[in-house]
């Protein structure tokens, strides 16, 4: 995996929140929306261990789980 992976809904405000923060951070990241598509919906659920959102896969493999901005930060 090559780029940050951010697994979440349209319309949560969390995944907003990290979602805009890559942006403005201009780190490059791809959108999984777990609404539409049941396999989308495990997968992120098996990488973060629970059905919160958003669940931010770094290019590592390893998973945030509703991290906050500073936690994003320090992990990129």
């Amino acid at each position: 995996m090559s780029e940050i992976v951010v697994y979440g809904k349209q319309e949560c405000a969390d995944t907003l929140r990290t979602r805009a923060l890559l942006t403005d951070l201009g780190v490059a990241h791809a959108f999984v929306d777990v609404e539409a598509s049941a396999a989308d919906a495990a997968r992120a659920a098996e990488l973060g261990g629970s059905t919160r959102v958003p669940v931010v896969v770094l290019p590592d493999g390893a998973a945030l789980v509703e991290p906050s901005d500073d936690e994003v930060r320090a992990h990129l």
